[in-house]
């Protein structure tokens, strides 16, 4: 009998003998000592190990949010302080100290930390790259772009500077753009930012700046020492020179032009084998030649084979490779649109995906055309599950699938599907589609129903209350117009969206010549807010506007007396002195009001706005007895500084009575003792 030892043997042994896994304690806390003590001894445990090692950073952020997670900043921020003390240039350190003040909507505290980090690691990308995102999504336009700019003060790399363009352009700034470009192109000199700044040309300057910025790329480009000799330029220039004659020839149609762009290059690149290429390509597609359209098509076509095969997730490649084979038979295409999204994207980024698609949209659209409503219905089933399995948000597909089963007279799974999208993602997109389907179809119960739903998962965008309560005025279910917009008033916290909800119920209820609930409105307006001047002056010239009873009255005189006739009589009517009034007394209220609270500013800004409306409604008398009012202002010093102040005539008014009254108390005070 063998003693030999087995690899199973060994194996079994060791299974047999391993460590039990050791079992976490679950800790119960029962009452406020017990937290306490459950605390003080995590703290204690945390100050010990960063005793036995201070540099151990992830055992300091652990800390930092143990304190987080109690709710403590303070402590949290103090750690914090103190692991940077040890290591300032530890980056994820400052991302982690960041992200919690951003978390608990510290914002002040995350500028300032932003602050201290880039000017301490200025090269670290990251950090400046999350500073401008901050500022953007707090809609602090300015403060982005001054960012930017100390950015790239550092001559950072090229997607920075791609970043900045980027937000300019989302904000409609081309001057801004091409200050930026000016300075791209010395920090990068380099044929790919000529042509960004080409592109944007193309797309929002016109033919003369493009010209100007091919011009200027290709000179610098090519120019070395006065002779157009390195290799590396002469390759440079190549490109930006074909980019040029494309840009004639395709969009200016300036053939000759071009013609003439491609020779240039020709005579200083003589051996660039692009600018050769390009030219052959140039000359084939204004040819004669009965062959040359079908020659050009194959080459591409065996071109876009190539970069297919060398990378079959190229997506852009694909959906031009699919333009080129559309006089291929019907089979021949079906089988290459399935070929084109059998491969999904590698990465995560929605732009990848959206082009991806795109591929499956295109397909659909294209079997529709043919008359293959199963194979749409297969392609839109297979694209939704995708979506699915992924987790994507891609709102445009729900909308296409619905159209199509609405295009097929299947109403309810029309229905059905805008009605999953609602339920597993909710989008804006979707719930319009969704609204304006119902509308046409006039089931206004349903449009309804979504219109609360829609409340229910953007309570805060204004125009859904507008639109819900212009629905049900159009309706003419006016009870419910008014409710929608007195809950939209108690629901909206942001100030700008209360504001345009005032303006449009009060134009709501101005429409059905309500002049009463105007009243009402403006004066719960005023009692939210009575310090903000612009309330009190809107409410004035509203007031100046209204009829008054005499000419209601003598309105639906002449309605009753035209109710049998088919013209419809308009409501005109003269600004009477009464209504002036009526506004003259709110501007009163107003001035008595900041006058009483000592508040000049406001006073004065309703002073001059005042003045402006006698200058529109009132006579010489009233605008000479206000103009008479209106404050004067005096220079004063005090603490050895001068400053302006005002007198308004009404106090001084006020405070003569109080003198003479005074003077007079005297008086009779003195006669009476002799």
């Amino acid at each position: 009998m063998s003693n030999q030892i087995t690899s199973e043997q060994i194996l079994l042994e060791a299974y047999e003998r391993k460590d039990q896994p050791l079992n976490k304690t679950k800790v119960s806390v029962a009452d406020l000592e017990e937290l306490q003590e459950l605390q003080r001894r995590k703290r204690q445990e945390y100050e010990d190990a960063l005793r036995r090692n201070r540099l151990d950073i992830r055992q300091w952020m652990r800390y930092a949010q143990f304190e987080i997670e109690q709710n403590d900043m303070q402590r949290a921020r103090s750690i914090f302080e103190r692991a940077l003390e040890i290591n300032s240039h530890h980056v994820p350190l400052w991302i982690r100290y960041i992200d919690s003040e951003l978390k608990n909507r510290n914002i002040n505290h995350a500028r300032n930390l932003f602050q201290r980090a880039t000017e301490l690691l200025p090269r670290i990308d990251k950090i400046w790259f999350k500073y401008v995102q901050t500022e953007e999504f707090l809609q602090n336009i300015q403060g982005t772009r001054i960012i930017f700019n100390k950015w790239i003060k550092w001559e950072p790399d090229s997607s920075v500077w791609d970043a900045f363009i980027n937000f300019e352009k989302r904000y409609d700034e081309y001057d801004n753009v091409r200050k930026i470009f000016n300075k791209y192109v010395i920090v990068h000199p380099i044929v790919e930012t000529w042509i960004k700044w080409s592109q944007f040309e193309i797309n929002f300057g016109d033919s003369n700046t493009v010209r100007q910025v091919f011009n200027s790329g290709i000179d610098l480009l090519g120019y070395d020492g006065g002779n157009y000799n390195n290799s590396t330029n002469d390759e440079n220039s190549s490109k930006l020179i074909v980019q040029y004659a494309k840009f004639e020839a395709n969009i200016c149609k300036e053939f000759e032009r071009a013609r003439s762009i491609y020779k240039f290059g020709l005579t200083k690149f003589p051996q660039s084998s692009i600018l050769r290429n390009d030219f052959t390509i140039f000359e084939s597609q204004f040819g004669d030649k009965d062959g040359i359209e079908l020659s050009i098509i194959a080459n591409r076509m065996k071109k876009y084979e190539t970069q297919l095969v060398e990378n079959p997730r190229d997506y852009d490649t694909w959906w031009l490779y699919l333009t080129t084979i559309q006089d291929q038979p019907i089979e021949t295409q079906r089988l290459k649109f399935k070929e084109s999204y059998k491969i999904q994207p590698s990465s995560n980024t929605k732009n990848n995906w959206k082009r991806y698609i795109f591929l499956f949209i295109r397909h659909a659209i294209w079997e529709e055309f043919h008359g293959e409503v199963e194979k749409v219905e297969e392609i839109f089933q297979n694209l939704t599950n995708l979506l699915k399995i992924n987790k994507l948000n891609f709102s445009k597909i729900w909308i296409l699938y619905s159209n199509f089963a609405i295009r097929q007279n299947n109403l309810i799974k029309a229905r059905k599907l805008l009605g999953f999208a609602l339920g597993t993602n909710p989008t804006s997109k979707i719930f319009k589609h969704y609204i304006e389907l119902e509308i046409k179809l006039k089931e206004f119960d349903r449009v309804r129903q979504l219109y609360n739903k829609y409340l229910e998962n953007f309570p805060e965008n204004i125009e859904i209350w507008i639109k819900f309560s212009q629905l049900e005025y159009d309706l003419n279910d006016l009870d419910r117009s008014r409710a929608i917009y007195k809950l939209g008033l108690e629901i909206i916290q942001d100030d700008n969206g209360r504001e345009k909800l005032f303006d449009n119920y009060i134009e709501f209820e101005f429409n059905l010549q309500n002049y009463g609930l105007i009243r009402d409105i403006f004066n719960e307006k005023i009692e939210l807010d009575k310090i903000t001047t612009k309330n009190w002056i809107n409410f004035a010239n509203w007031e100046v506007n209204f009829p008054t009873q005499l000419q209601i009255d003598k309105y639906q005189e002449n309605l009753i007396q035209l109710q049998n006739d088919d013209e419809e009589l308009e409501f005109e009517y003269d600004i009477l002195e009464e209504s002036k009034e009526r506004a003259r007394e709110i501007w009163e209220q107003a001035l008595k009001f900041y006058k009483s609270k000592k508040l000049i500013d406001e006073r004065i800004i309703i002073y001059k706005a005042y003045e402006s409306f006698e200058k529109t409604y009132g006579n010489n008398n009233s605008l000479t007895n206000l103009q008479k009012r209106l404050p004067t202002p005096v220079k004063k010093i005090a603490n050895d500084q001068e400053y302006i102040d005002y007198i308004f005539p009404d106090d001084a008014k006020f405070l003569k009575f109080l003198q003479n009254a005074k003077k007079w108390a005297n008086d009779n005070n003195n006669g009476i003792k002799k």
